[in-house]
């Protein structure tokens, strides 16, 4: 078991320095443009291919790192450039992760690399959970997949909404209701093959924030997949099932939910993504305080300025902190008895959110215009309490691991 340690190793501090300069040399100059065109940025993603981010291998060997400390590492410098783009870049892992969470080694094997293609032709792949009223309610969630056992087929109608690279995905992940008596523990996930006939792309969204990441609803009439792409297998499914009804009757323990084993292991990586955010708008403040001058002297002279800077920073590195430790935790396989994966979300959702507006105060006029990049910081840095779990959620995981309490 690896060590718990602030210190990134050689091989680590490489592979930073190398994710920054891409976010600074590629990343940054595109970010303005594409947040104006608001549409996914293939020419960013294609670079990122051909250097080797965008790829099965990297992701593998960041999931992998024994420290856990990879996948947050890589996450903070990618959103360090811009969080749209890089949600465009990242977006494909959460439908990797459904797959990771839940799927069997064949599945692995045969979907992942799908949805990444290769440097010459370029797929994204969509997780598609929330519904129009069934969000953070998963419990409501209404799309539902039957099983036809004279084809081993599973038929899947609803409507998915929020879906990053929903519709324009080689690959969809898609969770629905296979029991609807069992609530939450009556989902599954299954897998949706490229060109499948009768998915189709609904609304897409037009957003506050990260722009360059294509939001849009999924549409599922009629979809038949083969009874291959169920995540885990049907005699796994049928097995999990009857455990659920069983405890149900007793009123028993809870049983994993498809969708949540999926949240659960992104969380701490939602939360590097907003330290990135976060600590680039910092960056940008401080700059503009040690150069601005307003009568006759530096603004971050000013007490007033210089505090909250401070403020800023010690925020950012705590937020890391608690997203280190939760990533340590989650590949060491330390149990969350505290619920450390929503701890460490929301304070780093918090965070971003809070230094983002404090730097666009601390710029005045220029950080209310897009001439700096601060206001675009600043409406991106909103999702991150929203998406993967709202701050609300996050609390109530919280105070109900800690308590022990059926908290509503």
């Amino acid at each position: 078991m690896a060590e718990f340690t602030l210190d990134l190793n050689d091989d680590q501090k490489q592979v930073r320095d190398w994710l920054h300069g891409f976010a600074a040399d590629v990343i940054r100059p595109a970010a303005s443009e594409w947040d104006e065109r608001e549409e996914t940025p293939w020419p960013v993603i294609q670079e990122a291919a051909k250097v080797g981010i965008y790829s099965l291998d990297f992701y593998a060997q960041q999931f992998f790192d024994p420290t856990g400390l990879g996948i947050p590492m890589a996450m903070e410098e990618l959103f360090w450039g811009d969080a749209g783009i890089a949600l465009s870049i990242v977006g494909t892992g959460l439908a990797a992760v459904g797959v990771l969470a839940n799927g069997t080694e064949e599945q692995i094997g045969t979907w992942i690399p799908q949805m990444y293609g290769d440097a010459n032709d370029v797929k994204v792949a969509a997780f598609c959970s929330s519904e129009p009223d069934a969000g953070s309610d998963v419990a409501s969630m209404r799309t539902r997949a039957v099983y036809d056992e004279a084809k081993d087929e599973w038929v899947l109608n609803g409507t998915k909404t929020w879906a990053t690279n929903g519709g324009i995905a080689n690959v969809h992940v898609v969770v629905a209701v296979v029991d609807p008596d069992l609530g939450s523990k009556g989902h599954a996930s299954f897998i949706v093959p490229p060109a499948t006939p009768g998915l189709s792309q609904g609304q897409k969204f037009k957003k506050h924030g990260i722009r360059a990441s294509h939001t849009a609803e999924v549409v599922l009439e009629d979809v038949r997949v083969p009874g291959h792409c169920l995540l885990g297998g049907k005699e796994k499914l049928d097995e999990r099932l009857a455990r659920a009804r069983e405890r149900a009757k007793a009123g028993g323990e809870r049983v994993k939910n498809a969708a949540m084993a999926t949240f659960e292991a992104s969380r701490p990586a939602v939360g590097a993504m907003a330290v990135g955010t976060a600590r680039a708008a910092y960056e940008v403040a401080l700059d503009y305080a040690k150069t601005r001058s307003q009568f006759g002297r530096p603004i971050i002279d000013n007490q007033g300025i210089a505090f909250q800077l401070a403020d800023m920073r010690t925020r950012i590195d705590a937020a890391r902190l608690l997203v280190w430790r939760a990533s340590w935790m989650a590949t060491t396989g330390k149990p969350f008895t505290s619920a450390e994966g929503s701890m460490s979300k929301l304070y780093a959702s918090e965070t971003a959110k809070s230094v983002t507006a404090q730097a666009l105060q601390i710029l005045g006029g220029n950080g209310f215009t897009r001439e700096y990049p601060v206001e675009r910081m600043h409406r991106d840095a909103a999702i991150y309490t929203i998406f993967e779990g709202t701050s609300e959620i996050q609390r109530l995981v919280i105070a109900r691991t800690l308590s022990g309490m059926p908290i509503r």
